[in-house]
């Protein structure tokens, strides 16, 4: 089968729903970059078809910051690395209510609540604070609200639900096969079995990972195959921005138009799910930031990160006008 003919099969099956297979998959991502343009033009036509025009914005608070147990590779709030970033304990709900209004004004229609560490249970008193976050901002800003705590029982998911939180986001981080390269203090079973108790309570999940980590291709499409088997709503793909201190400070970063064939494999793979370019977008992708929307994706963050600068929100809505696509409101 040519490339073109490859690409064209998985299409047609990404048209009908029908799943393209792994050996499909791995094959879409050893095309050359000189078949990129017309993979993305295969992921935009699905993403048009499925998504139509329509983007959506999110943005986050880093609610907690630092001092987290875990020792994830890529991140600069780990105990065991040895980066240089502001820590603090829980902010206060007034914080959480402006950054919140700030994100509406910057044409998020998504707002998270982000906290360091393994999971609420670890802090005495967080949980029930969080929850009256929540509540706050359902009785006062009108946006979809979300939080990514780590991981949680699907009792706390509940409790979440009938605070007012409508998404919960925890990534599975990498592949299975890889994970043990990326983190040896969660047991990747928890991961999965977080993704279930927020679906089995009802909450809408955003769960993906961060590409670049020196994962394999095959790797890649593991991931995928992963998120398909688990049915996630929203699929945010980060690309490693290496921090310095942390154990991936010297991992080379993927090229852009690397990036853009992992988005369009994505969309190709899970063609009616939402696709999200998050971290490390401005970095990686740099001029090329505007070709993610024709290589699937249908949403992205807007505003700062955890712990790494974002791009001005005003430059993200004019990207968004100039490709006359609709702002999800």
């Amino acid at each position: 089968m040519t490339a073109d003919e490859l690409i064209s099969h998985c299409l047609q099956k990404a048209l009908r729903l029908e799943p393209v297979t792994p050996k499909e998959g791995l094959e879409l991502l050893a095309l050359s970059t000189d078949n990129i343009m017309p993979l993305m033009a295969a992921a935009d036509k699905v993403r048009r078809f499925h998504k139509g025009s329509d983007v959506s914005l999110c943005s986050i608070i880093n609610a907690r910051s630092g001092k987290c147990s875990e020792d994830c590779a890529f991140c600069s709030q780990s105990v065991h690395a040895t980066s240089e970033i502001p820590e603090y304990d829980l902010v206060d709900g007034e914080t959480i209510l402006s950054s919140a209004r700030q994100s509406l004004k910057n044409g998020a229609h998504k707002f998270g609540i982000v906290t360091s560490g393994k999971g609420p249970q670890a802090r005495e008193g967080d949980f029930t604070a969080l929850l009256d976050m929540v509540a706050e901002m359902r009785e006062n800003v009108d946006i979809h609200r979300c939080a990514s705590l780590g991981v949680i029982t699907e009792e706390q998911g509940v409790a979440l639900k009938k605070a007012g939180l409508h998404e919960f986001h925890h990534n599975l981080e990498t592949a299975r096969s890889f994970y043990g390269n990326i983190c040896g203090t969660r047991d990747y079973d928890e991961n999965i079995a977080t993704v279930r108790a927020a679906r089995n309570a009802g909450l809408r999940v955003c769960c993906g990972g961060i590409l670049g980590m020196g994962e394999s291709p095959e790797q890649r499409i593991e991931l995928a195959e992963e998120l398909r088997s688990l049915g996630v709503d929203s699929i945010p793909l980060n690309f490693l921005n290496p921090v310095k201190g942390t154990k991936l400070e010297n991992v080379k970063p993927l090229q852009p138009l690397e990036i853009l064939k992992i988005i369009a494999v994505f969309r190709l793979y899970l063609p009616d799910k939402d696709i999200k370019v998050a971290g490390g977008r401005e970095v990686n992708l740099r001029d090329l930031q505007a070709f993610m929307f024709f290589a699937g994706a249908n949403s992205t963050m807007v505003g700062n990160y955890l712990t790494t600068k974002g791009r001005d929100a005003a430059q993200d809505l004019q990207l968004i006008r100039d490709l006359e696509l609709t702002l999800v409101d």
